[in-house]
């Protein structure tokens, strides 16, 4: 049983590839012998479900296909009948990628017909059973968490869910087990994991989905070392099942300070070079205004020196600018170096000391192009981030479909909090439970934008699969964080009472991480992230295969004590 992929008709003989989730199965019909069945197998149609009996054979010589699991074998019909019909299709499944992303979600159940659809979600299963495998046998117990929680702030809106019991209250979905799991570990669990579904309701990037699937973990008595260890370990496995490849242990640990100086983003993709150096002490003596104007503002020249491409053209040097303005830069300064000396509109402008200074740091040799931005020192690096990540793929500086070498790394020693440079006012750069560097404890009074957390991430390729931190286990630190977020006592107990109460019955010391499953599944197959979900949702969070959100029954609202206001135009 299964559906009409092809049928073709070749005049002596007519052929129906039958397909379901395990593949691909060539039935034949010989008209000479089945003269009713041929007249049946004529009216056959793509994606009708069929039900088929024969007598299972070996293909003729010469007609076997290696690339199918059933090549070798063929079914001679002895008789089939329809189950169902398919009206017209809205797009051909075998052409599927001239089909727009809103038509393929709107007929989702059509799109997941395709085989690679498919297989992506049996690697997905397959993944699910890697973790747990995992888990279990490093002594973990997986533990349900509830999805009807207490709002509270965690970086993003809550979806809120209305009591019908208690008017004028609500539940939240949660953003995160994050609470739950640390009540876990003061219930003495030890060690916690759990597949779990997360709802954030916050502005949607190409790597975010409104409901996502995380993997939670916890442990106590923890410090990073374990944490690394267990990931490092879970990672290993998962890439041998994946991709059929073994990586080295332990992985690279870097710090959020050093990729963001180095890399222009705190999850770098490290396939290929292009460092970024900041050349401005090289380069502060010119009369080039836009250089003297910038640095005169605090501002900053960041540089990156692309090897062998001093012989770009002019137009694609121009191109280049074009490129760079995409990534926020205002622009960028080509610089190129040659065997007789450097061309550029610097030249002239700065000394010949200061450009050859500069172009030692950036490590540059004759046939190099250096390329300089210029501008406020935050903002010109994440502009040079994205832009090398633009330039490498332009230029193709490393395969996507080559998984030998994936670039598998920590990033560690993130700010604790990130400061408004408007307001000045600080906020938790990740949850407001994240511990902190105790060699750090003296800038918490003054300077608490310094002070570095016990948070890390895992990055693979530019991706970002893990967030984690060891966590705030002492109730005054707890008590002192909120303090420093001037949130007041009454919120405080309002929100996190229950927590701060736990906390004074004995909590240990834990730490944990938070995998991204589908981003990790994304990762593997260099897919979009509605790619790996079954039913994803658009950047609007709607679903155009069932057309939701939409409006409800009036009288559930109001058992809901809920009454509509029309938005305000």
């Amino acid at each position: 049983m299964g559906w009409v992929h092809r049928r073709r008709d070749l005049g002596g003989l007519i052929f129906i590839d039958l397909r379901d989730r395990y593949g691909k199965t060539q039935l034949v019909v010989h008209p000479e012998r089945r003269p009713d069945l041929a007249a049946q197998a004529h009216d056959l149609h793509a994606e009708w479900v069929i039900e088929a009996d024969g007598v299972v054979q070996a293909r003729p010589e010469g007609m076997v296909k290696r690339d199918l699991s059933s090549g070798e074998i063929e079914v001679e019909l002895t008789s089939f009948s329809v189950l169902n019909r398919c009206l017209p299709l809205p797009f051909q499944l075998d052409d599927a990628a001239k089909a727009s992303e809103e038509l393929r979600l709107k007929y989702r159940y059509l799109d997941l017909r395709r085989p690679e659809m498919q297989e992506t979600l049996v690697l997905r299963h397959r993944m699910a059973n890697v973790v747990r495998e995992h888990f279990t046998a490093e002594g973990f117990l997986e533990i349900e968490t509830p999805f009807l929680v207490k709002s509270t702030p965690e970086g993003a809106r809550d979806y809120l869910v209305p009591s019908r019991i208690f008017a004028g209250q609500f539940y939240a979905l949660p953003q995160s087990p994050q609470i739950y799991k640390q009540l876990l570990m003061i219930a003495g669990m030890d060690r916690y994991f759990q597949i779990v579904r997360c709802f954030r309701d916050e502005d949607l990037r190409s790597d975010r989905q409104p409901e996502f699937t995380q993997v939670d973990v916890e442990i106590a008595f923890a410090d990073c070392d374990t944490v690394f260890a267990t990931a490092e370990r879970l990672f290993e496995k998962i890439l041998r099942a994946a991709w059929g490849i073994e990586i080295a242990l332990p992985f690279p640990r870097y710090s959020y300070q050093h990729v963001m100086e180095t890399y222009g983003s705190d999850k770098p993709d490290l396939r290929f070079g292009l460092p970024l150096h900041n050349v401005t002490e090289h380069l502060r003596e010119t009369e080039f205004r836009i250089i003297s104007s910038a640095l005169e503002a605090g501002g900053v020249v960041i540089g990156l020196c692309f090897s062998g491409k001093a012989s770009l053209s002019r137009k694609e040097v121009s191109e280049l600018e074009d490129l760079a303005k995409t990534c926020d830069l205002a622009g960028i300064l080509p610089l190129k170096l040659t065997a007789e000396g450097f061309a550029g509109s610097l030249v002239g402008k700065v000394s010949e000391d200061h450009l050859r200074a500069a172009a030692a740091q950036l490590e540059a040799q004759p046939g190099d192009l250096i390329l300089l931005a210029i501008g406020k020192k935050s903002s010109v690096l994440k502009g040079m981030g994205a832009f090398r990540r633009k330039l490498a793929e332009k230029f193709q500086l490393f395969r996507p479909d080559l998984h030998q070498n994936p670039s598998l790394f920590w990033v560690v020693d993130f700010p604790l909090f990130e400061r408004d440079e408007e307001t000045r006012e600080i906020a938790p750069s990740h949850h407001p439970f994240t511990g902190w560097l105790r060699e750090d404890d003296h800038l918490l009074a003054g300077e608490p934008w310094k002070v570095r957390s016990t948070a890390y991430d895992l990055v693979m390729n530019g991706s970002e699969l893990l967030s984690g931190s060891i966590r705030i286990h002492d109730p005054q630190q707890q008590a002192e964080i909120f303090r420093l977020l001037k949130i007041p006592d009454e919120e405080v107990e309002l929100r996190f009472g229950f927590l701060l109460e736990a906390l004074r019955y004995g909590a240990p010391p834990m730490g944990g991480m938070a995998i991204g499953f589908d981003r990790t599944i994304m990762a593997l197959t260099g897919g979009s992230i509605r790619d790996v979900i079954a039913f994803p949702k658009t950047n609007l969070a709607q679903s155009l295969m069932d057309g939701c959100p939409s409006t409800v029954d009036p009288q559930l609202l109001k058992d809901l004590h809920i009454a509509v206001v029309p938005p305000k135009v």
